[in-house]
């Protein structure tokens, strides 16, 4: 069975994704595209309290009753137990809920961590409170998602994937944590926008992969697929995957995400289009000092 749609809220408190011309959207697009949303029956709303003022936006601007599943995170430790539950009750709150469907661990080394297990004791409180439906995890490959599964045992886990980053794909981690019974989600399934811009619009750090995104869509001319088609199509059929979330700037981004997740999947050799760059598999570096580093992946490639 397909996954389903669910929708990311970055772009609602900043200028995010590298292939983000239009900057943060103002508040009668993020209506027009909660109305679009509700209509297309994609209910899954991904909240975070690190991108502006997401939660107040989306309180403001959603219809009531709310027919969203929203998903809100916890911050960092430093402050202590009290506080960050004193920060997730004000997160529903503050989109004028009475509850939230999830609650996600934002940064997965604070489970690992020597307060660990003591929060996510106090998630499960929380959800037998009734605060929130579902409790999970956002994790990155690096993390190890199924260790965590294992002895956590979340209801979610949100991973990155996609046709560009195929790790978790490829070793089987989303398979087996759907095994596991959990419910899995898939974000980045565009790589922050990494597979829209133009070659030579790459930052300096991304210049090494340019040949290679350009073969990347020169594979899918050839099996007359466009990006967006084929991005949604791998994500929308990986084994295991319950919901691959999007991040749009308009509901006219919305629309074009739609149709294209309807349309037939392409013929296509996705596996010829994973990167192995740790640079380019990871924004945090796309941007970095990377010094020397830089210059041997410059070395190598060339």
């Amino acid at each position: 069975m397909a996954a389903n749609l669910g929708l990311g809220s970055a772009q609602f408190g900043g200028d995010y994704g590298i292939s983000n011309t239009r900057g943060r959207v103002g508040e009668e697009d993020v209506r027009q595209i909660l109305e679009l949303a509700a209509d297309c029956r994609i209910l899954n709303i991904d909240a975070s309290h690190h991108d502006g003022d997401v939660e107040r936006i989306l309180g403001r601007n959603w219809p009531f009753p709310s027919p969203f599943k929203p998903q809100i995170r916890t911050l960092r430790l430093e402050k202590g137990l009290d506080w960050l539950e004193s920060r997730l009750r004000r997160s529903v709150d503050h989109m004028g809920l009475v509850r939230a469907h999830a609650a996600l661990v934002d940064a997965a080394e604070d489970l690992t961590g020597p307060e660990g297990d003591a929060l996510w004791t106090r998630l499960e409180k929380l959800k037998a409170d009734g605060l929130i439906s579902k409790i999970g995890i956002s994790a990155t490959a690096a993390d190890q998602p199924v260790l965590l599964a294992q002895r956590f045992k979340p209801d979610i886990m949100q991973v990155p994937a996609s046709i560009l980053d195929q790790r978790l794909v490829r070793n089987g981690a989303i398979k087996t944590l759907a095994e596991l019974g959990v419910e899995v989600q898939i974000r980045s399934v565009f790589l922050q926008g990494l597979l829209f811009l133009p070659r030579e619009a790459l930052p300096a750090n991304l210049i090494p992969i340019g040949p290679h995104l350009s073969r990347v869509r020169r594979i899918m001319a050839e099996s007359g697929a466009d990006p967006l088609h084929a991005a949604l199509s791998f994500a929308l059929n990986l084994e295991g995957v319950s919901t691959v979330m999007v991040g749009v700037t308009s509901a006219a981004e919305l629309r074009a995400i739609v149709a294209a997740s309807e349309r037939k999947p392409p013929r296509i050799n996705y596996d010829a289009m994973a990167l192995s760059d740790d640079v380019a598999l990871d924004p945090k570096q796309w941007f970095a000092d990377l010094g020397e580093q830089a210059t041997r992946r410059l070395v190598r490639v060339a």
